[in-house]
Order: C-alpha cells, then sequence, then structure tokens
C-alpha cells in the first residue's frame, strides 16, 4: 500500500514538470531529466520491491501465527466446552449428594427415635427383671413356707399319733380303774369319770378336726402356691403380719360354750386318776404371732399355729422357762437353738441341728468342719456367718451391725448402685456383720468381679464403719441444701447422685448410673474416681467436650477443693492407671512357695478384708485426708495389690 502510494505521488510530480518544462525549457534537457527520473523511478521501485517483499513476508508470518493462535482458540473452545459439560455433571452429582444428604438426616432422625423407643425398651425390661428378681425371692420364700407347713403336718400327725398312743393306754388305765372303782368307790364317783372320759374324746375329736384343718391349708397352698393365712371369723390381721381376735370365741378363749367345761373348777374333784395323769395338759389359744415364726421349724407344743382351733399341748414350766430365757448360749436348749438359727436366717438347717445339737454348747465348741459335716452347710458364707456369730457370742460383743440383717442388706445395694446382686447376696444370707468381714475372695463368690464395683462397696462399707452401722445414714431424697459439703456429698445414695445430675441439666444421662455403683463414698472417697470417669460410666461420647466441660466443672465444684487437690496428684503420678469397666478382680494364685506357709500356721483371713476395720489409709502424697470424718480410702493399698490380681 506504501509503494503504490508513492508512484502516484511521483507521476503527479511528474505531470507539474512537464506543464512548466514545456514553456521554459528545450525537449534536451527534458530528455536528460527523464532519465534522471527514470533511474530514480527504478531506484524506487527497487526500494519498494523490496519492501513488498518484506510485508509479504511478515502478511505470511502474521498469517502463520493467525493460523496458530485459530488453532488454540478452537483447543480453548473445545476446552471450555469440557469444562462446561464437567460443571453440569458436578452440579448434577451436588443434587444427588443433596438428595443423599436429606435421605441420611431423614434416616438419622428415624434412627434416634429408635434409639429413644429402645432405651425406654431397655428400661422397662430393666424394671421387669427387677420385678422377676422380686418375684423369684417371693417364691423362694413362699417355698420355704410350703416346707414349714409340710414340717407341721408331718410333726402334727407323729403328734396326733402319740395322743392316740397314750389315749390307747390311758383307755386301758380307764377301764383297769372302773374294775378297781366297781369294788371300791361309789357310782357317783364312777360316773363323774366317765363324764371326764367323755369330754377327753371330745378334746381329741378336736385336735382331728383341726389337724385335718392344717392339712387342707397345706393343700391349697401346694395347689395355688400363694400366701394364706388361715383365719376364723373372729380374728383379724394386723400390718405386721400377727393374728388378732375381736371376740373370744368358744374354741379359742380356753372355755367351752357347753353348760360344763372339762377344765371347770366344778369338775375338779377328785384330783386322783386319770386327772393327775393329765393335770399337764392345756388347751393354747391362737394369740399374736410375729412374722420370724413362719420360718422353716418343727411344730412345738405350747407354740402358735395358723389356726385359730383349739388343741392340747403339754404346758411347761413357768420358772424354767424364764430361767432358759437368761440362760448363757452354752446352756440354751436345742429347741431354743433351733430358734435362734431360724431368726438368723439359716432355717433350713434346723432339721439336721435338731438331731446334732444337745445344746448352746455343741456350737460354741463346733469347728467349720463339724458345722458342714454335721449340719449340712456346705454353702461357705452360711458357714462363715455362723461361726461369726459364735465368735461374738464367745467374746460377748454387742456390734451394732449385727443388727442389720440380710434383708436390709439386699436393700443398701439398692442404695450404693448395685441391684444386679442382690440375688446373690440374699442367697448367702449376708447380713451387717459379714459386710465387716468380706474379703475379695468372698465378693468373687458372689460373682462381683468388677473392679469398680469391688472398690464401690469397699468405699460403702467404710461410711457405715464411719456412721457406726447407722441403717438410715445414706441420703436417698434431696433436701434443702445450700451449700453442700463433701461430708454431705459422702452419704448420698445412687438415686441421689441421679438427682444431682438432673439437677445440672443432665438429666438424659441420669439413667445410665443404674447397676453402675456409683454412689456419694466411691466419688468422694476413691482418689482415681474423676470427672472423666463420671462421663465414661454416663456415655457421653468424647466429641461432646463442651458436655464434658461442663460435667467435669460441676463434679469439681461438687466434691471440693481438698478432693480435688487429691485426685489431681493421684492423676499426676506416675503410677496413675484410670478407672475403666472392663477392669476385672481376680483371685491370687498360689505358688508351691506357700505351701509351707500354709501348714506352719493359720491362714490370717483378716489380712484380705475388702475393708479393714482398723485402718488409717493414708493417701499419694503422704497426707492424711478427712473429709468430715470420712478418710480417703486408696482403692487398693501394696498389701492387697499383692494379692489381688487384675486384669482387663
Amino acid at each position: 500500500m506504501d509503494g503504490e502510494i508513492d508512484i502516484y505521488k511521483h507521476f503527479t510530480w511528474l505531470k507539474r514538470v512537464n506543464h512548466h518544462s514545456s514553456n521554459n525549457e528545450t525537449y534536451q534537457e527534458r530528455l536528460a531529466r527523464l532519465e534522471g527520473d527514470k533511474e530514480s523511478l527504478i531506484l524506487q521501485v527497487s526500494v519498494l520491491t523490496d519492501q513488498v517483499e518484506a510485508q509479504g513476508e511478515k502478511i505470511r508470518d502474521l498469517e502463520i501465527c493467525l493460523e496458530g493462535h485459530q488453532l488454540k482458540l478452537n483447543a480453548t473452545e473445545e476446552m471450555l466446552q469440557q469444562e462446561l459439560l464437567s460443571r453440569t455433571s458436578l452440579e448434577t452429582q451436588k443434587l444427588d449428594l443433596m438428595a443423599e444428604v436429606s435421605d441420611l438426616k431423614i434416616k438419622l432422625v428415624g434412627m434416634e427415635k429408635e434409639q429413644s423407643e429402645y432405651e425406654e425398651k431397655q428400661n422397662k425390661a430393666e424394671g421387669l427383671l427387677q420385678e422377676l428378681r422380686h418375684l423369684k425371692i417371693k417364691v423362694e420364700e413362699l417355698e420355704n413356707e410350703r416346707n414349714q407347713y409340710e414340717w407341721k403336718l408331718k410333726a402334727t400327725k407323729a403328734e396326733i399319733a402319740q395322743l392316740q398312743e397314750q389315749l390307747a393306754l390311758k383307755d386301758a388305765e380307764i377301764e383297769r380303774l372302773q374294775s378297781q372303782l366297781s369294788r371300791t368307790s361309789s357310782y357317783t364317783e364312777v360316773a363323774e369319770r366317765d363324764q371326764e372320759v367323755q369330754r377327753l374324746k371330745i378334746g381329741m375329736e378336736t385336735l382331728l378336726a383341726a389337724n385335718e384343718e392344717k392339712t387342707r391349708t397345706v393343700l391349697i397352698f401346694d395347689t395355688k402356691c400363694d400366701y394364706i393365712i388361715v383365719l376364723n371369723p373372729g380374728e383379724t390381721e394386723n400390718m405386721d403380719g400377727t393374728v388378732v381376735s375381736d371376740d373370744l370365741s368358744p374354741l379359742s378363749s380356753g372355755t367351752d360354750s357347753g353348760p360344763q367345761s372339762p377344765w371347770s373348777p366344778e369338775n375338779r374333784k377328785s384330783p386322783k386318776g386319770i386327772k393327775k395323769i393329765w393335770g399337764k395338759i392345756r388347751r393354747t389359744q391362737s394369740g399374736n404371732f410375729p412374722a420370724d415364726d413362719l420360718g422353716l421349724a418343727e411344730f412345738r407344743r405350747g407354740g402358735l399355729r395358723a389356726t385359730a382351733g383349739p388343741r392340747l399341748s403339754r404346758s411347761k414350766d413357768a420358772k424354767g422357762h424364764k430361767s432358759d430365757h437368761n440362760a448363757p448360749f452354752a446352756q440354751w436348749s436345742t429347741e431354743r437353738v433351733c430358734n435362734w438359727l431360724e431368726d438368723f436366717g439359716l432355717g433350713q438347717y434346723v432339721i439336721f441341728a435338731r438331731q446334732w445339737v444337745t445344746s448352746g454348747h455343741t456350737l460354741l465348741t463346733a469347728t467349720p468342719q463339724d458345722m458342714e459335716k454335721e449340719m449340712g452347710i456346705k454353702h461357705p458364707l452360711h458357714r462363715k456367718k455362723l461361726v461369726l456369730a459364735i465368735k461374738a457370742i464367745n467374746a460377748k460383743q454387742d456390734e451394732k451391725s449385727a443388727q442389720l440383717d440380710h434383708i436390709w442388706v439386699t436393700r443398701w445395694l439398692d442404695d450404693i448402685g448395685l441391684p444386679q446382686y442382690k440375688d446373690q447376696f440374699h442367697e448367702s444370707r449376708v447380713d451387717g456383720r459379714m459386710l465387716q468381714y468380706l474379703t475379695v475372695n468372698d465378693l468373687l463368690f458372689l460373682k462381683v468381679t468388677s473392679q469398680l464395683h469391688h472398690l464401690s462397696i469397699k468405699c460403702a462399707i467404710h461410711v457405715l464403719h464411719v456412721n457406726s452401722f447407722n441403717p438410715h445414714c445414706l441420703r436417698r431424697r434431696p433436701v434443702e441444701e445450700n451449700n453442700v459439703s463433701p461430708s454431705d456429698v459422702v452419704q448420698w445414695s445412687n438415686h441421689r447422685v441421679m438427682e444431682w445430675l438432673r439437677s445440672v441439666d443432665l438429666a438424659e444421662y441420669a439413667p445410665n448410673l443404674r447397676g453402675s455403683g456409683v454412689h456419694g463414698g466411691l466419688i468422694i472417697l476413691e482418689p482415681r474416681f474423676n470427672g472423666d470417669t463420671l462421663a465414661m460410666l454416663l456415655n457421653i461420647p468424647p466429641q461432646k467436650t463442651l458436655l464434658r466441660r461442663h460435667l467435669t466443672t460441676n463434679f469439681n465444684v461438687l466434691i471440693g477443693p481438698e478432693a480435688q487437690q487429691e485426685k489431681r496428684e493421684i492423676m499426676e503420678s506416675a503410677a496413675y492407671t484410670p478407672l475403666t469397666t472392663t477392669a476385672k478382680v481376680r483371685p491370687k494364685k498360689l505358688g508351691f512357695s506357700h505351701f509351707g506357709n500354709l501348714r506352719k500356721k493359720k491362714f490370717d483371713e483378716s489380712t484380705d478384708y475388702i475393708c479393714p476395720m482398723d485402718t488409717n489409709p493414708v493417701a499419694t502424697n503422704g497426707t492424711s485426708k478427712n473429709y468430715g470424718g470420712h478418710k480417703g480410702v486408696s482403692p487398693f493399698s501394696d498389701r492387697e495389690l499383692d494379692q489381688v490380681g487384675q486384669t482387663d
């Protein structure tokens, strides 16, 4: 383009020159000038040609670049299309994922509802299990009562047979006396004796009727397997199980309804003969009888009966009975020792005791081997219970723990949060005295294998020691407590701890403490029990850090600074191992080196008590901790660690 413009300008300039030269110059001059112009034009043409070639090369280079850029543009467009396609696919996947997330949320809500329903069903199942255990205990009591009725029935039949034999002997004696009286006495005396014999026969028939009534009661009891007390129309039953007569019926008052009673003063004319022989026979009355007499025992003469009908029994000497009541245990009669065994909860061994025990001295001098051989006491804890009671009688010790029976111990297990062991403790008849002398092996025999449950029982027994075995020392309900001190918390029951969780806005986790063994004594007295341990027992997930922090803060406020400092020192020690629900306790296995020591000296069981009575436990830092009279109890001392092995 630039070359064409220059040529155009050049021709225009030549026209102008020619126009002026035509007028002023000659032809030769114009020719010479044209040749010069020609050469200049040739030179310009060559220059312009070179420029055109250079521009052509530039144009070709630009076309090549344009083609390259066009290819890049096409590739970029293809990539853009691919990106658009991938973006649409990603958006589609995003929508699918959002739909899946919504489905998962719906499933999560459904699973939470199912979990809540499952927890409710589990709670109901636990309640049903508790009711089943209570029913099982009641069935055992009913079985014992049935055995008692059977035993009484057998004893009554034996007594009736004996009385029938005596009646036959007396009839023979009466015939002999009648033959004698026919010769030596008047007709009036003979008539009186005949009348007396008739009254005795009437009394015997009444006794047989009462026995038939008892037989019907036992049969009804066997059929329905329920608790039955036969009452006469004139009797009522009190709340404590005693039977009280509203009016004096002719059969139970000791007097007959007829015009003359066989025991009236008018008929006591002849002190000799048959009245002298039967002078010690009296008519017993159905009065109040305590619930303790419902144990397994034989049918005792002069005792109390389930029916209010009359029967004949041999009277006892009032002075002898009074002196026997105040007599020492060694002088107790066989009957009184058997009654004591029934009241003691070991009524199943009374049958063998009647055959072996002659007096209280027999039990005082008996060894555990004798008890197992002669009385059939195979249960080791039953033998231990009897040995401890006899030891206390020999030492003349009046222990307050002896006032707590095995029924109270089952309620105590509910208070400390271990109701799952009630059947084992009830079957073993563990009472308050046995709690003092429980060993690790005893707990293992009772199927208590969890280390945490061992510590729970240990701390609970320590609380009983401090409170002198007061049966009402544990607090089950919250009261007006503005400032709760550790000395108050140590007496909290498991239910009271759950009430505290509800007060700190953790009510949804409170039911998880059932059966955990957590009570105030364990919280305060066990150094390794801290907020993390409680969170673990409450099943609070580790990822819920704010909830765990809230629990730990309230836990530290509850236990106080002194216990908090001790727990912190235990956690910072090198030998610290946290409490877990899976840690088990097993007895130490004796090696061959221990058999020589067992032969040399008697094994001292007091070294293995779960909670020794005379202990001054020392904390890890060497200072004794005291929380309102409750000294700190370390989980296991070095001596106990030598005797008890732990396995996870």
